[in-house]
């Protein structure tokens, strides 16, 4: 296998349980995670091209309508879910920022089954890291639809809108770039083809909205087993967890074959209390 043919998930305990015991994987909003600017920041960069080529062509009043139109649209807030994935294997940034400060867990997934599962609103994407949209197609398009004198309250606009918040999954800022990531996203506008009910997780804090992907059917339509998606478990270099209780509680829950698959961080990675 090459380095792009597995994709890593960082998490806690918790949730390696949900994914492994209950063969559940959410989804989660986008705009909650900790780079929560990432949509706008597409959006952004997406105004500011197509202004610069209305500009460009001497047309000074649609640009200035361009940015108006998406000031007005990022006044919305609309939510793509996705998880997420790196192709960086035992990593010190991936540890801190996802695996619970260095004490979680490292899920490693076969990139050609996921593949294989996103289908209908899911979609495994890769991450973009970048501030300019220049050369993105959804430039031509609102340009065009721009010169045409298009109504900025009409269809065309609104459809096009949809498809730009729906690419903007998939572009987050360049100061990301080292976290080398893959999403399965639900779509902001994809999810009357979902099948699935979204779920609500109630803190003191807050509740949070969240669809739960369920694997065991996913895997059984792609003709695989779990033990076929899931390729190695690494412990946290800051966990606590015994391999050989981990190992058992695999062995208890019928992921025999994944617990030969675990292993301890070699990561140097060590967080200040």
């Amino acid at each position: 296998m090459n380095c792009q043919d597995i994709l890593y998930h960082y998490t806690d305990f918790k949730a390696v349980d949900g994914i492994l015991r209950q063969a559940q994987l959410r989804v989660n909003n986008v705009l909650r995670m900790n780079d929560s600017a990432e949509m706008r920041h597409f959006m952004n960069g997406l105004s500011t091209a197509v202004a610069q080529r209305l500009e460009e062509n001497g047309d000074r009043e649609r640009a200035g309508q361009i940015h108006a139109l998406f000031r007005e649209e990022m006044k919305k807030e609309y939510s793509a879910f996705a998880a997420c994935f790196s192709f960086h294997r035992d990593d010190a940034a991936q540890w801190e920022r996802y695996g619970n400060r260095g004490r979680g867990v490292c899920i490693a997934f076969r990139r050609e089954y996921l593949e294989e599962m996103a289908v209908g609103a899911l979609s495994l994407q890769m991450v973009f890291y970048q501030n300019d949209m220049t050369g993105h197609p959804m430039v031509e398009v609102f340009y065009n639809l721009m010169r045409q004198g298009a109504d900025l309250s009409g269809e065309e606009i609104r459809r096009a809108m949809h498809d730009a918040w729906a690419c903007s999954v998939s572009f987050k800022h360049p100061s990301f770039r080292s976290e080398y990531e893959m999403r399965l996203v639900v779509s902001p506008f994809g999810k009357e083809e979902l099948d699935i009910q979204p779920c609500y997780h109630v803190s003191k804090e807050r509740i949070k909205k969240y669809y739960p992907l369920d694997l065991r059917s996913m895997c059984e339509t792609a003709g695989i087993g779990m033990e076929d998606l899931v390729t190695e478990l690494i412990i946290g270099p800051d966990s606590t967890q015994s391999v050989a209780i981990f190992q058992d509680y695999l062995r208890d829950n019928g992921l025999n074959r994944l617990a030969e698959r675990v292993s301890l961080s070699d990561c140097p990675l060590r967080v200040p209390i």
